[in-house]
């Protein structure tokens, strides 16, 4: 640990020397600049340092080093573990780095590494492109690519990492290093997966694809249609092509109801033919246009636990259970229950990446938004409960992505067993310390 005088200096010339800003404890921008996505989340890091480019994210990291601090990183500051902060830790905020750039000739699009999904869909939508996108439009790109995260054109795109094509990367000894097929290739091997292990991504290249229509439908019914609702969904995904998806969302606020969201890489009247099974059935509400799929959203600054079990299969007695726990939601809150469908390209997607989930057909996510801490331990047990019913349908691996810290063994099914000593070497190579450890953490070997 660095002696007071030698951090009082370190920091007074990173303050000068970077273009972004610098909060450290009691000044005034610090506890909201620490402020995250979860309200349970409430850590105290040494200094945050604002980054305004790459140049700031080098100085910060060897700023860092100097001190001997950890560092968490930044991006959209989602993650219901609070990854984004570390006590005692620097904290690398990329948010002001959120600029896009589509190169609409080659199809594909380079993302600073602070950009949200947002600032992505709005830069790639004048051109009728599109790449694997989250399922929240606050969302940090980065984070969800490299943690192998799951959206709504999965099944049409494949994974948003199957669509990745280079990594520009700040490391833990504050070097730059570009990461793609050609240059650094076991390195871009463990981006697929591995998430923030390995530095600081300043920047990703992506594939696009042509996408000049985008529909999306949200039809609302009683919970007591939930179960109808769930197997005219299922059987929607198993007859229809892979260019729909959506899912089955149980919301609450003053009441509980059950959403069926229907997305197509496609025209609104063949969204509409698809959706005939659910139009079928008795809804209170019925919402069409590619806006739809915003109103799931979850704003920030209430407190949030959840979790997922990726399915085998989607039998009806798992449709029973799955509709029976949404009954036991916290109400009223901003909790929700959901059913979504993979398979399409995230199936038949690369397999030798880390991304041990691929092969699930389904995947459950419950999902606990609540405002009052008495409710706490109320709103954890019911996403254990949750995961516990469907236990015996799992396939026993794991999209880190929609998980927070739940020990090592769900980090091993979400990377693969098989691929954890590999992985373990890369973060030798560029993390032999453990510098960047606020993460589903990967070990040096």
């Amino acid at each position: 640990m660095a002696s007071r005088s030698k951090a009082g200096a370190a920091l007074a010339a990173l303050r000068e020397d970077l273009t972004g800003d610098v909060f450290a404890p009691g000044e005034p921008g610090y506890d909201e600049a620490r402020t995250v996505f979860n309200a349970m989340v409430d850590r105290r890091p040494a200094v945050i340092a604002r980054c305004a480019h790459e140049a700031d994210v080098v100085r910060a990291v060897r700023f860092a080093r100097d001190l001997d601090l950890h560092i968490a990183v930044r991006g959209g500051g989602h993650g219901v573990a609070g990854s984004a902060l570390g006590d005692g830790a620097l904290v690398v905020d990329l948010r002001r780095m959120h600029k896009v750039t589509v190169d609409p000739a080659a199809e594909a699009v380079r993302v600073e590494g602070g950009a949200t999904m947002s600032h992505l869909d709005r830069a790639t939508r004048p051109y009728g492109l599109a790449t694997a996108g989250a399922r929240d439009s606050a969302i940090g790109v980065a984070g969800f690519v490299l943690g192998g995260g799951t959206g709504w054109l999965d099944r049409a795109l494949g994974l948003a990492v199957d669509n990745l094509i280079g990594v520009e990367l700040v490391t833990a000894d504050a070097e730059r290093v570009h990461a793609n097929p050609d240059e650094n290739p076991e390195l871009f091997w463990a981006l697929h997966g591995g998430g923030g292990n390995f530095g600081i991504a300043t920047a990703l290249t992506l594939e696009l694809h042509e996408l000049p229509e985008f529909s999306v439908a949200l039809l609302l019914h009683l919970p007591e249609f939930g179960r109808e609702v769930v197997r005219a969904f299922r059987e929607i995904i198993r007859t229809g092509p892979d260019q729909v998806g959506g899912a089955v969302v149980y919301l609450t606020a003053d009441r509980p109801v059950c959403g069926a969201l229907l997305t197509y890489a496609g025209g609104e009247a063949d969204l509409r033919k698809l959706a005939e099974p659910l139009l079928a059935l008795p809804h209170e509400a019925e919402l069409v246009g590619a806006e739809a799929r915003r109103l799931l959203d979850a704003p920030a600054g209430l407190r949030a636990h959840w979790s997922a079990e990726c399915l085998t299969g989607l039998p009806d007695e798992l449709v029973d259970v799955f509709s029976a726990r949404a009954e036991a939601m916290p109400v009223p809150s901003g909790s929700r229950h959901m059913l979504f469908p993979l398979g399409g390209a995230v199936a038949t997607g690369p397999a030798a990446y880390p991304v041990a989930y691929r092969d699930a057909p389904w995947v459950v996510r419950p999902f606990a938004r609540w405002a009052d801490p008495a409710d706490d331990e109320r709103a954890a047990a019911w996403v254990r409960d949750a995961r516990a019913d469907v236990r015996s349908w799992s396939t026993g691996a794991v999209c880190l992505s929609l998980v927070g810290d739940e020990g090592p063994d769900r980090v091993r099914a979400g990377l693969g067993a098989g691929n954890l000593l590999r992985l373990e070497k890369v973060k030798r190579t560029y993390d032999p310390d453990n510098v960047f450890r606020f993460n589903h953490n990967i070990k040096p070997v």
